[in-house]
């Protein structure tokens, strides 16, 4: 059988498996997986439409039961495009993310793969859908016996899962065709330089931790070359690596970056330091502020409109963030949902990032000119991280925001 025929058949296999994990039968039709309309809609929205095209990875994404890889009481949220707690700190990437991240390894069926994760097991298994081997490690211990249980159960025999320390890599089973990290390090740590075989590719979000790029690297002549991708959000390595870091963040005065829109180092019509920006552009002349604002378009009620970004704050020592913001609007109208607003918000999150509460500016609606809006967004005491979040939400028309500042109040 040539390996285009048997990728088909391990797709065919690996859904049977996860239909008769989640109590279906294929003689009996899908209609057991309660799952599967919500995650073939996922997959349609929020992979396909954002720009992933790889029939490999769309195919793969639509396979893998991402909520058996969640927390019981987060699985009722497993196909909306988000990260979720699993426990211990860490959190199960977002599905744009993992089918990103898989696209632009550009897997092949003959690879082996090492990912290094948190503890899911989610991406290696949409990787194990596409790839002959995956070796993944798991940084924290509790979890990593948990994904290596559900891997196996799934019926994924072709990953491999260990705890460990990303940092080292897996020496004894390299080189590797291709690495992937779902976790952030400040820089690539020499081991998984010195694994990954000649000509191949690896995928790591670098930076501080609270932001961070994803970069592509691909080994020529011993040497990485490097290209800069998207701006991401991802949780600590931990180990080595992440007492290695050099730059920290104060909690005790979170700050916004590029507030005012005004850097895009790499001019590719994003605001550098904003992550998982979606319809929107980044406009030049006629700002209130400086040279550049962003514009949030959007005429289909329910789709994301929205940019991210990430903040450590310490609740036990800030009560406060005041915020202010130039906004206008032209047609704004509200979703069916009522979170469909468009609004400027900040999500909180304690040490093991469940979400403590949120705070809104706005919402807005109709149409207006540039217009400054101010308020203070209290802080819950047990918060430790935040995501601000600005956009249509959901909603429908065009908004146009600029000069976004925040300040700290002292508790």
């Amino acid at each position: 059988m040539d390996r285009a025929k048997w990728r088909v058949v391990r797709w065919w296999l690996a859904g049977i498996s996860a239909l008769w994990l989640i109590g279906g039968t294929p003689s009996r039709g899908q209609d057991k997986d309660k799952f599967l309309d919500a995650r073939l809609k996922m997959v349609e929205d929020e992979v396909a439409r954002e720009g992933v095209k790889s029939k490999a990875v769309l195919a793969a994404m639509r396979i893998v039961p991402r909520h058996l890889f969640c927390l019981p009481q987060y699985r009722v949220s497993a196909y909306f495009d988000q990260a979720l707690p699993i426990g211990f700190k860490q959190t199960i990437s977002p599905p744009f993310i993992v089918a990103y991240m898989t696209e632009s390894l550009d897997p092949q069926p003959t690879d082996k793969v090492l990912e290094i994760g948190t503890g899911s097991g989610y991406q290696a298994a949409v990787l194990s859908q596409i790839v002959a081997e995956v070796y993944t490690i798991e940084i924290v211990p509790e979890l990593g016996k948990r994904a290596a249980q559900t891997l196996t159960d799934v019926g994924y025999r072709n990953v491999h899962a260990k705890v460990g320390d990303g940092y080292k890599g897996w020496p004894e089973v390299a080189p590797f065709d291709k690495i992937i990290v779902t976790c952030s390090p400040e820089d690539v740590p020499q081991p998984l330089i010195d694994q990954l075989k000649e000509g191949g590719r690896m995928i790591v979000p670098i930076g501080e931790r609270y932001q961070q790029t994803f970069y592509l690297f691909e080994k020529r002549k011993g040497e990485l070359v490097k290209t800069k991708l998207l701006p991401t959000m991802f949780v600590p390595m931990t180990g080595i690596s992440e007492q290695q870091r050099k730059v920290l963040p104060d909690p005790t005065r979170p700050q916004i970056l590029n507030g005012g829109f005004e850097i895009d180092e790499d001019q590719d019509g994003a605001a550098d330091f904003w992550y998982y920006q979606r319809q929107l552009r980044r406009r030049i002349g006629g700002a209130p502020e400086g040279l550049a604002f962003i514009d949030f378009q959007c005429s289909e009620a329910g789709r994301g409109a929205q940019m991210l970004q990430a903040i450590g704050i310490e609740g036990s020592r800030v009560s406060g963030l005041e915020m202010s913001v130039m906004v206008k609007a032209d047609g704004l109208k509200y979703g069916d949902k009522s979170y469909e607003r468009p609004s400027l918000i900040v999500h909180y999150f304690d040490g093991d990032r469940k979400l403590v509460g949120e705070e809104h500016l706005g919402p807005w609606q109709g149409t207006f000119g540039w217009r400054k809006v101010t308020g203070t967004l209290s802080v819950p005491p047990k918060a430790k991280e935040g995501v601000l979040r600005v956009g249509l939400h959901g909603a429908t028309g065009r908004l146009s925001v600029d000069d976004l500042r925040m300040t700290a109040v002292p508790r």
